[in-house]
């Protein structure tokens, strides 16, 4: 990345004190963190749980230096009484809380959005949840995976002829986690105009759900209820992955006029874009099976050097499906920096994806990559609350807080 330290990034200022764990909260926290917020993640003793998901390389967890970057981590045992009393003095020293507790978690301890707006009227307080703060189900666990499916969007994902898939990443948390900032930035805009605060209701299954947005009229006034395409999408051809001679899988995407036209005439075949059957896109979704079988039959007997050279010329809208080695090795993501080495405490550097989208005059930038479990504890109650050494250590000892080894170590001025 060509961002420099000192380059501003647009919430310079912006506190924001993260209740939430594994991945929705968390990934809209390093959202904010990546530009400008200073993030201060509580974690319970055990650490939060995405700290045992993924791959983990000398002892440290990989996921983790991701999700967890550029922020300050401390520990907190909410289910201490002085746990909870210091987080209700820390509230009032953020502009944003993120939690996604199960609806009446944070409230058994106090700390629900009733209680803390009384400290901070201006508090924005973003809740996730499975199913949102209210409702017959709100009570519900929900995780991602199970609410992409009460969302309706894991019925419509896999093949037709096969049980509904899945993607092999928690996509309805990450979607979640982006419509939360999102919320979290515009109450911030309301809070700006008026002074006043406001909670975020962000549920799991409503943010699948929107992503439901064509079929929810069609299933109302025709009544029809989408189905499994397997790579394709429905009304939408020619918009499938095809296989090459030599086994490469490759995405064409030629459902509009001119697309089609241009795939025709790179294939040789420049008849197809005036035949009846295919002509219009109405006409070609209701032959899709016969143009995909055309299209399929060309792109299996040919190796995906060729295939490449007769596209490029035609300005044929395709690729081949990446993996994670592709990506690294490719010169566009080299370019554009998508793949920044981070600083980590035991790891030396760790490569995570850039932050997106780019801002041209206020960009985002990792600072760090996530650390140890509650290794700015004692840095953070100090700074932010004036506890000295001696209080510190009083509430790790009852276990409302722990501090890292790393942390101790750090020079701390006593009373």
């Amino acid at each position: 990345m060509t961002e420099r330290s000192t380059d501003p990034r647009p919430l310079d200022g912006v506190r924001v004190l993260e209740l939430g764990t594994t991945i929705a909260g968390p990934f809209c926290a390093r959202l904010l963190a990546d530009f400008g917020a200073e993030v201060v993640k509580v974690e319970p003793p055990e650490g939060d749980p995405i700290r045992g998901a993924g791959k983990v390389h000398d002892g440290a967890s990989l996921y983790a230096a991701s999700i967890l970057r550029g922020k300050r981590l401390i520990v907190a045992d909410l289910r201490k009484p002085e746990a909870q009393a210091l987080v209700r003095s820390l509230v009032p020293k953020f502009d944003i809380v993120i939690e996604n507790f199960r609806p009446g978690g944070l409230e058994k301890w106090g700390l629900g959005y009733a209680d803390l707006e009384k400290l901070h009227p201006g508090l924005v307080m973003v809740r996730i949840s499975g199913y949102g703060q209210s409702g017959p189900y709100s009570a519900r666990p929900g995780y991602g995976i199970v609410c992409e499916a009460v969302g309706g969007l894991r019925y419509i994902i896999g093949d037709p002829d096969r049980p509904p898939a899945r993607a092999n990443i928690g996509l309805t948390d990450y979607i979640t986690g982006l419509y939360a900032a999102f919320g979290a930035m515009m109450a911030l805009r309301h809070r700006e105009r008026t002074g006043q605060g406001q909670y975020v209701d962000t549920a799991l299954y409503e943010c699948a759900f929107s992503f439901m947005e064509q079929h929810v009229p069609a299933y109302e006034k025709l009544q029809v209820v989408a189905e499994r395409m397997g790579a394709g999408m429905a009304d939408s051809y020619v918009n499938n992955t095809f296989r090459t001679r030599d086994g490469v899988y490759v995405h064409v995407q030629g459902s509009q006029a001119n697309s089609f036209r241009r795939l025709c005439e790179a294939m040789g075949q420049p008849e197809l874009a005036a035949d009846p059957r295919f002509a219009a896109r109405r006409a070609r979704n209701t032959h899709g099976a016969e143009i995909d079988a055309i299209v399929g039959a060309w792109m299996g007997s040919r190796d995906y050097a060729e295939l490449e050279r007769a596209f490029t010329p035609h300005g044929v809208t395709f690729t081949r499906i990446y993996t994670m080695a592709d990506i690294f090795a490719d010169p566009h993501f080299a370019a554009r920096g998508m793949l920044v080495p981070a600083a980590h405490d035991t790891l030396g550097t760790v490569t995570l994806a850039a932050p997106v989208p780019r801002l041209s005059a206020t960009p985002g930038r990792i600072t760090r990559a996530g650390g140890a479990i509650g290794q700015d504890t004692r840095a953070v109650l100090h700074e932010m609350l004036g506890l000295d050494r001696a209080e510190i250590d009083a509430l790790a000892r009852c276990g409302a807080v722990h501090c890292a080894r790393s942390d101790e170590d750090e020079p701390h001025p006593s009373a």
